[in-house]
């Protein structure tokens, strides 16, 4: 009789079932990865996050090789359990109902199972993080530095007590210097927290003396962390931070009696408005508890019409303001340190107060930096007008659409070139061409016409400015305009966890620089600047030794203007470009000019050090409110000029009396 494939089908899985069991039987249940997990098969079999943890450590600390493996699939839901032999194995699920069976022991596949007799392991989250905790040192202990580098971040992110023997197991036998230099800071930081004694973790705690990190801070602010605790008995104790009185800034009258009434040492007390309401929910023709209502124009008299009350169960009983104060004169109020045993804490207190201090110092110098980047800015777009201004006595207003179109050059560059580097280097002798080109112009059509005219120039000038500013909207729109600078810009310059500062900021700086020493070649080294000099000292007897003033003031504008083109795109790369950035700029700059000495350029240089430095020392003062800090500022340049009408540095000779 033949056999059909339906009776062969039956047939196979027949002898699979009852093979299965022999088949899981065969494991090798004398393998010592083996004995170790039925050693602890119940609470592996519980998984439960708050017992697991010995199985866990258990298999980690074992040192068998297949331990990382078994770890590893147990995370993965990969870890299977025979329910007949209680032997582990890994598994793959090749359908619904039949698994791909392997052995622990040797990696070595036993076969295709059904599932009935199998149980899969599924650890949840909190477990799944336990094993990844243990899975850490394995990894600090792999050939790849790039995962002996993750290990560290895993470490870095979720810090674990099992973590510190890892590390410290790992710190020694490590090549790479920078890696062991993570390896010893983590171990400390660790040490901090799970240290085994008080001196271990008091060694560690001084080991950050004087560091500025933020997760060294991290570590030691838990250490001081306090709590306030009433006492009857005055308080004693080395974990005592300092003892409080009620009614300061710290501790104030109604939080010490809270405090009281949490601990059950003291009744509830009750806010005047609320009594009020109590009070009035509670007259009866013309009484409250058989007081006249006219009666009780005092506190004292509102607190006993009050206990009246109280007493006869209308209201809860509260004390009143003078069993307040008499409670509170009972009892000692104390701050507790609580994060930590006492010479712990007393350890992390010292080394944070002398971190403080040089956080102080620190933020000084950032502030100090972020004032002398500011003054670059504002020397490179006052530059220009120091020449307009400064040497030819022309009010342009005109001065900050100057500085707009320069950006906006930059920005049309970008989008024509390709490569931000390419791009930028096109973009400066372009923006300088054009607002030279435009300053020749301004100056050839309006202001020629208006010298010696200040005001006059100013509302001219000041048109000009709405003018470009409208011309550019209708150009390129209202909405700001990217001017990306090139890669080699990005990110900042970083002295430690508080002092850094970007790199745009220092080309701006590095850019204001040669443009001072671009400034003093120009004016005392070149005809150009002799013409210059003797125009602006004396026109007439200029013009008798054979110099045009007219050329020379068409030059020495266009000059300015152009500078101030480059100096658009220098802040563009900074600043938002838009219409109205020149705005931003004109008035620091004029500020600039006459704080530091008309027509000295030395003078422009050191008020804009001062311009920048008071706007940010204003900003540090009140950070909430930046027009306040210009406000403020503005103010003192006007006190300063009372003071200084010619400036830091005011010219001399007939210059000065031009």
């Amino acid at each position: 009789m033949s056999v059909t494939r339906t009776h062969l089908a039956g047939i196979t899985a027949l002898l699979l079932a009852l093979v299965a069991p022999l088949a899981a039987a065969a494991q090798d249940a004398d393998a010592p990865i083996q004995r170790l997990l039925q050693e602890h098969s119940a609470l592996i079999e519980e998984s439960s996050r708050t017992s697991i943890a010995p199985a866990i450590d258990a298999l980690a600390a074992s040192g068998l090789p297949q331990a990382q493996s078994v770890l590893q699939r147990w995370r993965a839901k990969e870890m299977w359990r025979n329910e007949e032999t209680g032997l582990f194995a890994f598994a793959e699920e090749i359908d619904r109902d039949t698994l791909r069976v392997f052995d622990f022991a040797d990696g070595a596949e036993i076969g295709e199972r059904p599932d009935d007799d199998w149980e899969q392991l599924k650890p949840n989250s909190g477990i799944r993080g336990m094993i990844g905790a243990a899975l850490v040192q394995f990894q600090l202990s792999d050939p790849d530095p790039a995962m002996r580098n993750r290990a560290l971040d895993s470490i870095e992110r979720d810090p674990e007590e099992s973590h510190l023997v890892a590390l410290r197991a790992a710190r020694d036998g490590e090549a790479e210097p920078a890696i062991a230099r993570r390896i010893d800071r983590l171990e400390r930081l660790l040490t901090i927290r799970f240290g085994e004694t008080e001196a271990q973790r008091i060694e560690a705690i001084e080991s950050f003396a004087g560091d500025l990190s933020v997760d060294g801070r991290a570590a030691l602010t838990p250490l001081v962390a306090t709590r306030i605790e009433p006492s009857e008995t005055e308080p004693e104790g080395e974990d005592i931070y300092r003892t409080l009185r009620p009614g300061g800034d710290i501790l104030t009258r109604e939080a010490a009696y809270d405090l009281l009434v949490s601990a059950d040492l003291a009744k509830p007390r009750i806010d005047r408005a609320a009594k009020r309401e109590a009070l009035v929910s509670n007259i009866d023709g013309g009484r409250v508890a058989g007081v006249e209502v006219a009666a009780l124009d005092s506190e004292a008299a509102r607190d006993m019409a009050y206990a009246a009350l109280a007493q006869s169960g209308a209201v809860d009983a509260v004390a009143t303001e003078a069993e307040i104060d008499e409670t509170l004169e009972r009892f000692f109020f104390v701050e507790r340190y609580v994060g930590a045993p006492a010479a712990v804490a007393l350890a992390a207190q010292e080394v944070l107060r002398g971190i403080e201090f040089r956080i102080w110092l620190n933020q000084l110098a950032d502030l100090a930096l972020d004032a002398i980047s500011l003054g670059s800015i504002y020397f490179l777009a006052a530059i220009g007008l120091a020449i307009t201004f400064g040497v030819m006595r022309v009010i342009n207003m005109a001065h900050g659409e100057f500085i707009m179109m320069g950006a906006y050059t930059g920005y049309v560059a970008q989008q024509l070139v390709p490569g931000y580097t390419l791009s930028l280097i096109v973009a400066l002798p372009a923006a300088f061409l054009i607002t030279f080109a435009a300053g020749v112009a301004l100056e050839r059509l309006v202001i020629r016409h208006l010298y010696h005219r200040p005001l006059e120039t100013l509302l001219a000038t000041f048109g000009v400015s709405i003018a470009l500013q409208q011309i550019a909207k209708n150009i390129f729109g209202t909405q700001a305009r990217p001017l990306t600078s090139p890669g080699w810009l990005d990110g900042s310059l970083a002295f430690n966890d508080i002092v850094s500062i970007s790199y745009i900021r220092i080309a701006i700086f590095v850019l204001a620089l040669l443009f001072l020493g671009l400034y003093l070649l120009v004016m005392r080294g070149t005809r150009l600047g002799l013409e210059v000099r003797a125009v602006t000292q004396n026109p007439r007897m200029a013009a008798s030794m054979g110099i045009n003033p007219d050329r020379i003031n068409m030059l020495t504008f266009g000059l300015g203007s152009g500078i101030a083109g480059i100096a658009g795109v220098a802040i563009g790369l900074y600043a938002k470009v838009t219409s109205e950035m020149g705005a931003d700029y004109i008035v620091q700059s004029f500020m600039t000019v006459v704080v530091g000495g008309v027509g000295n350029i030395w003078g422009t240089l050191l008020g804009a050090g001062l311009v920048g430095s008071l706007q940010k020392g204003i900003e540090w003062a009140n950070p909430s409110n930046t027009l306040a800090a210009q406000t403020y500022m503005i103010l003192f340049i006007i006190l300063f000029i009372q003071f200084r009408p010619r400036g830091i540095i005011p010219q001399k000779g007939r210059a000065a009396e031009a």
